[in-house]
Formats: C-alpha cells, sequence, structure tokens
C-alpha cells in the first residue's frame, strides 16, 4: 500500500495557533476549497526513513528547507485516507511566509483526451488558516493531525 510522509507547521500569533495547509494544483482542484486543503507531504519508498522524504516533500511543494534539529519535530500518529494509503506526519513550530512559496510542477493530459501535456504547479497556494478554520479548509482524514498537535501544543504550555 503507498504511504506519504509530510509536516504540519504551526506559528504562534499572540496566544493564537495557526497551520500551514496547501491547496493542491492543477485543473481537478482548480475551484474547490473547503476538504480541499492539505499538509505538505508525498510518496516515500521503503528505503527511504519517513521524516526525511516528509522534509523532502516539503521543501519541493514550498520551496523552503526546514531548518531544525530532529528532536524539534513533532511525531504525530499515522492517519489512513479513503484511498487506503497511509500518511505520515510531524509537527514543527516554524514560520514561512506563504507569498515566498514556489512549488515543484507536475504533467497531467489536459484536457482530458486530448493528447496534450500541460504543467501545473503541485501546489498553488499555501495559507495560514486558525485552527477552526484549518479544520473545515483541510482534507478530512487530515484534520486529526491538527486536533493532534493542538493537544500536544496545548499540554506543554
Amino acid at each position: 500500500m503507498k504511504k506519504s510522509a509530510g509536516i504540519l507547521l504551526y506559528k504562534f500569533v499572540d496566544s493564537t495557533t495557526f497551520f500551514l495547509l496547501v491547496h493542491p494544483g492543477g485543473p481537478f482542484w482548480k475551484n474547490k476549497d473547503l476538504e480541499s486543503w492539505s499538509i505538505p507531504k508525498g510518496e516515500f519508498t521503503e528505503d527511504e526513513d519517513p521524516l526525511e522524504a516528509a522534509k523532502r516533500e516539503f521543501q519541493e511543494e514550498t520551496g523552503f528547507a526546514l531548518i531544525a534539529d530532529l528532536d524539534e519535530f513533532i511525531p504525530l500518529e499515522h492517519i489512513k485516507l479513503k484511498s487506503g494509503k497511509t500518511v505520515y506526519a510531524w509537527a514543527l513550530e516554524f514560520d514561512i511566509d506563504v507569498t515566498l512559496v514556489k512549488s515543484n510542477d507536475f504533467e497531467v493530459e489536459w484536457p482530458p483526451k486530448s493528447g496534450n501535456l500541460q504543467s501545473f504547479p503541485e501546489i498553488d497556494k499555501a495559507e495560514w488558516f486558525q485552527a477552526a478554520e484549518a479544520v473545515k479548509k483541510i482534507n478530512p482524514a487530515q484534520a486529526d493531525f491538527i486536533v493532534q498537535i493542538i493537544s500536544k501544543i496545548s499540554t506543554s504550555l
């Protein structure tokens, strides 16, 4: 079964927690918003370290390298998507400027059955959301990552 690994960034502004979510690029996701966002993530192979894969995918999807000690990454319980894919995630308190996010591209036949390959960004935007809005925006299966990190950081404050 396929596996993905990703990073959920969070930051504090005054006493409010914000979470970084990304919106998938390409024509299928163009007009979708609620339950369409995700943490930056991607697939990895059996011989890859999941956290290293998560950091690589984060950089590919945002253009930002995460410079942090390993012990700063907070492991979260994995989740299973409807597709059967397992997603492993880590949370990290880290701030990035979403106006500088630059994703890698992918190619897809578009329009379908046209024979034309078009290039689209893997993610078309990134935004910081407060918890309640983040839970509405994120893919429902991934919402548990937000619940988990809220629980972990509120007990450590």
